[in-house]
């Protein structure tokens, strides 16, 4: 499922953490998130969309990459539970299902300590991102299609909705391990990565992947 095709009104704006964002991926603007907005100096701190918690202790070791990260990754994991809520359903391949539990189960247990961090850096629970067609990110747009299709046409939209999850959080969170700062991070960051990989193999392996994902 493609999501480069998708366009958006043109007055969409991404919050400040955007290039940040965008610096972990390794992306420039056209790769399916706007950039309009004026980047923020390097120093800035990320601008959050609510006051922190008067009970959150921000660490001084935390950096906008950190920030950024536990950002990005928290509503990317909160999508795609969604999507495999469905195909835990749905799928009509009863290993498809079996794997969609799986993850399911994996990826709320990473929601586990990814709120917690959030909490400890002083920042929202909120998605930063919502109305923003970021990469690896399962949309709206893309759930809706999935509800719509059946059978074979149901099971590719999964196939390629979750490898883009995997692929894309794994790329994001291999950036935080190298370009973040605070120990509690890096440490998810590489639980991540070690789980996504772990995905990705089975993924390869499941029935209807080889053409799906081509």
């Amino acid at each position: 499922m493609s999501h480069a095709t998708r366009s958006r009104p043109p007055t969409a704006r991404l919050p400040v953490v955007a290039p940040i964002v965008l610096a972990l991926l390794g992306l420039t603007a056209s790769a399916g998130c706007s950039t309009t907005s004026e980047p923020a100096p390097a120093a800035s701190p990320v601008r959050t969309a609510a006051a922190p918690s008067p009970t959150a202790s921000p660490s001084a070791s935390s950096t906008p990459t950190d920030a950024a990260w536990a950002q990005l990754m928290t509503p990317m994991n909160e999508k795609a539970l969604a999507l495999l809520t469905l195909a835990a359903d749905r799928a009509t391949e009863p290993r498809l299902r079996a794997f969609a539990t799986r993850l399911h189960s994996g990826q709320e247990a990473e929601l586990g300590r990814l709120r917690p961090l959030l909490a400890r850096m002083g920042l929202p629970d909120t998605d930063v991102h919502a109305g923003h067609d970021m990469p690896g990110m399962v949309t709206e747009t893309d759930l809706e299609a999935a509800r719509a299709a059946e059978g074979a046409a149901f099971d590719r939209l999964f196939l390629t909705g979750i490898r883009d999850h995997l692929r894309h959080s794994a790329q994001v969170s291999r950036s935080e391990i190298t370009a973040g700062a605070r120990a509690d991070a890096k440490q998810l960051a590489a639980a991540l990565v070690t789980a996504r990989e772990a995905a990705l193999t089975e993924l390869e392996g499941l029935p209807g992947a080889a053409q799906a994902l081509g």
